[in-house]
């Protein structure tokens, strides 16, 4: 909700009957805010995640963002506007790596691909929610729904089991195996839990410096994909549309639609298309569904800069107004089918656990960083030289990013977290190679650093 709320409550904040009245710098600084509180979350996030677990540090995002809903539902001036956007960007920001790396670790390898779909449903569904709400009730109203659905997950998520990743990672066992079979359902997880302890004590032997991210190859190539991810999803001008979708149909001039209206679709939409991703993500794969996202997604973009440059040229197109509407829709769906969903999947998927936490938070740090320069990038050209020429480059993007996910992106559909580093790594995956050490066989040194580290294991 709080990542939609700029494009419909904007416009209210600067009508007249506005109960907080801001100004056009104002309304700018409502939009950058919120992805500088998600860089200053960038800290808290890397501290956290590996220091107090997961699941309490998801609890904790979850208080900063109730606070901020009732900064925003008592603000009388802008400041408070923007310390509420602030809150609300750094609490955004410790999610978006505690959510996904929490589900990565409990879910069952075949599941995954939809378990951390789920998180975009739900995002998608808070911007539904703001969209059909914000332009047509006070401020405080929203600000209660909002506050509402964070009071039930205070009074129900704390039951939930903390990640056996992480608690492995801290020596508890006991803990551990408690929470896998609450997890699973079952009292027979020593087998799963016997492979995640390999796991997690295989992946101690990689050194866990941030500089690792760089020197260790698997490391380097995961840090690389979701780098250009995190970009691309910005570069394809999500952000600017979800922030400005209603401000952005009205300058189409479509004669059509209602711009609030036309945004509760928009959302609708979005969400239908990645629900119906989450059910195939896991049996047609992440490629695919990157590869032919970024390209129909650069499509609908071209169009939307064509008619505005048509649009902004003097010619009339009237006849066409509906264009843009259609173009945004289908925009709509084939994001959120593949490029909007699929790079949250992989982010907890492509790290292993002892760089995880640093290299999911340095990955949303350029999701952040790229969000903001995208945002900066539309605002500027938009007054300079028309709202088309940044919709040629977010065009543009996307096609380049088609190229990237064609010939660069890994499948992990069906992998263990374990497999797929042996995958970034580019060699095969050879479970019993532990067992080889002590029948003398050799093992690939990369892969076995420490022999009597892992004879004993």
């Amino acid at each position: 909700m709080q990542y939609g709320w700029s494009a419909p409550l904007i416009p209210v904040l600067e009508s007249p009957d506005s109960p907080v009245k801001i100004t056009e710098t104002d309304a700018a600084w409502l939009e950058n805010i919120y992805m500088i509180g998600g860089i200053a979350g960038l800290p808290l996030t890397i501290y956290f995640v590996d220091r107090i677990g997961r699941q309490k540090t998801i609890i904790g995002a979850c208080i900063t963002n109730l606070i901020a809903w009732i900064i925003i539902a008592v603000a009388n001036s802008p400041e408070y506007l923007l310390v509420a956007r602030f809150l609300t960007g750094l609490a955004g920001d410790v999610n978006f790596v505690a959510a996904p790396m929490y589900v990565a670790e409990i879910a069952d390898q075949k599941i995954r691909g939809f378990l951390a779909g789920i998180i975009y449903l739900m995002m998608l569904l808070g911007i539904l929610v703001i969209y059909s709400v914000g332009p047509f009730v006070p401020v405080y109203a929203s600000c209660v729904v909002g506050a509402g659905l964070l009071v039930f997950e205070l009074l129900t998520y704390p039951f939930m089991p903390e990640s056996p990743y992480y608690l492995l990672a801290k020596g508890k066992h006991d803990a551990a195996q408690k929470s896998l079979r609450r997890l699973r359902g079952t009292i027979d997880v020593d087998k799963e839990l016997q492979n995640i302890a390999q796991a997690v004590e295989r992946q101690r032997s990689e050194r866990g410096r941030p500089q690792d991210l760089i020197l260790i190859k698997s490391n380097r190539k995961a840090f690389l994909i979701m780098s250009v991810l995190n970009g691309a999803q910005h570069f394809s001008s999500i952000s600017v549309i979800l922030m400005n979708l209603h401000m952005i149909l009205e300058a189409a001039g479509s004669i059509y639609i209602n711009s609030n209206v036309a945004a509760i679709i928009f959302a609708a939409a979005m969400l239908v298309s990645a629900s119906s991703a989450s059910f195939i993500i896991d049996k047609y794969g992440r490629k695919i569904l990157l590869t032919s996202s970024s390209l129909l997604t650069g499509l609908s973009l071209l169009v939307i800069a064509i008619y505005f440059a048509l649009k902004n040229s003097g010619i009339d197109v009237s006849v066409a107004s509906w264009v843009p509407i259609v173009s945004v829709m289908v925009y709509a769906a084939v994001f959120k089918f593949g490029l909007g969903m699929v790079p949250i999947v992989m982010t907890a998927e492509l790290f292993p656990a002892k760089v995880k936490a640093i290299g999911m938070t340095l990955s949303d740090a350029m999701y952040l960083i790229f969000g903001l320069i995208s945002i900066y990038l539309y605002q500027t050209l938009k007054e300079s030289c028309g709202i088309h020429v940044p919709f040629f480059i977010f065009a543009g993007s996307c096609f380049l990013t088609a190229i990237f996910c064609a010939f660069v992106i890994p499948e992990t559909k069906g992998k263990t977290l374990e497999e797929i580093q042996f995958i970034l790594k580019g060699e095969p995956y050879q479970p019993q190679q532990v067992n080889n050490i002590e029948n003398g066989e050799k093992t690939n040194e990369t892969t076995i650093q420490n022999k009597n580290e892992i004879t004993h294991l």
